[in-house]
């Protein structure tokens, strides 16, 4: 497949990015930059993450279904994955900025070369500092961290232990005056080690989608109804919004109208809170 790879100057870059000190002489663009009345929100992590880091980040990205939000990420194994997965199932457009040249027979990791063009598809970008044909190397991904922080409003930081890469990012956030979100964690557990060094140094708490959303400045009115697109959702999903719409349901209730079994009801539930469409407050699920 021929690919176009469009080279850009400094003066065609995103503004934000020109604003760093150490900004690119020249980037290669695939795909199209957003709009800049968007706002972008960098999100990186570890790549050796626990089960709490992949929900954490599955369920703050899809809370921001719906507004003007792009996720920006290094298409690298572990979290940036899983954030540019959850952008895509949650309909928003994300910027993958690989420590690789862009065309497929070198883009690292090669296990993301699908998702890299399911990125593409979406209407989303890639973009590197690298010739296209340019392959990975160590020194490559640290300077890759600035062009990812350079194009964000802030960075969201899901885990990092004490020696992460992850925190290059968060360090350069800080320097170019960007804002810096941590998921809390465990005390206990080590990656999360880095983020709560982060929060005990003045980084902001990401307890919900909310708090992404206030330091973005995207203002919101809860209570506002939400209309959800019943085409998203399969029947059987769609049958507990429906129910919901009537009145709140424990969760024992929810299962007794699906009629499945326990362990398959409940996997759909938890899909639906993940996925923003349900949330559960003192035992009774609501329509979010």
């Amino acid at each position: 497949m021929l690919r176009k790879f469009e080279h850009l100057t400094l003066d065609e870059f995103p503004e934000l990015l020109q604003e760093i000190p150490d900004a690119p002489k020249e980037l290669w663009l695939e795909g199209k930059l957003p709009s800049s009345e968007l706002k972008c929100l960098a999100v990186v992590g570890s790549r050796k993450y626990s089960g709490y880091g992949r929900e954490a980040c599955e369920f703050l990205l899809h809370g921001l279904a719906g507004q003007p939000i792009v996720i920006v990420s290094g298409l690298a194994i572990g979290i940036d994955t899983i954030a540019h997965k959850t952008a895509l199932a949650a309909g928003l457009i994300t910027i993958a900025i690989p420590g690789s040249g862009l065309d497929r027979a070198v883009l690292h990791p090669p296990s993301n070369v699908r998702l890299a063009d399911e990125i593409i598809e979406a209407g989303g970008a890639l973009i590197s500092e690298l010739p296209p044909t340019a392959p990975a190397g160590l020194h490559t991904f640290p300077r890759r961290n600035r062009i990812m922080a350079g194009l964000a409003h802030a960075v969201l930081i899901i885990e990092a232990s004490e020696q992460s890469g992850t925190l290059i990012t968060a360090r350069l956030a800080l320097d170019y005056n960007r804002e810096v979100l941590v998921v809390p964690g465990s005390i206990f557990a080590p990656t999360a080690q880095g983020t709560n060094t982060l929060l005990s140094q003045g980084a902001a708490p990401a307890r919900g989608s909310g708090d992404i959303l206030a330091t973005l400045g995207i203002r919101t009115d809860d209570n506002e109804p939400r209309t959800l697109n019943l085409d998203l959702f399969t029947p059987i999903e769609r049958s507990i919004i429906e129910l919901l719409a009537d009145e709140p349901s424990p969760r024992d209730g929810l299962i007794r109208a699906l009629k499945l079994p326990v362990s398959e009801a409940n996997t759909i539930i938890a899909s639906l809170e993940l996925r923003g469409a349900i949330v559960e407050r003192l035992g009774e699920f609501y329509l979010a």
